[in-house]
């Protein structure tokens, strides 16, 4: 299984990931996106992962 991670400082709250997998990132009151789970049956993480423009999100 997958370890999704998104890194907080550089992170910079866009919603690329959240609106390409919903079940997975959320950007929550601080601007921040966090991981909500760690795998996703409707999409390739390390697409989502490829869309940040600040290359925050990391799956190892």
């Amino acid at each position: 299984m997958s370890k999704v991670s998104v890194d907080a400082s550089t992170c910079v709250g866009c919603g690329l990931c959240e609106q390409s997998c919903p079940e997975v990132f959320q950007v929550q009151g601080d601007g921040i996106a966090h991981v909500l789970a760690q795998s996703c049956a409707t999409h390739n993480l390390k697409e989502v992962a490829e869309l940040c423009p600040v290359t925050a999100i990391k799956v190892a």
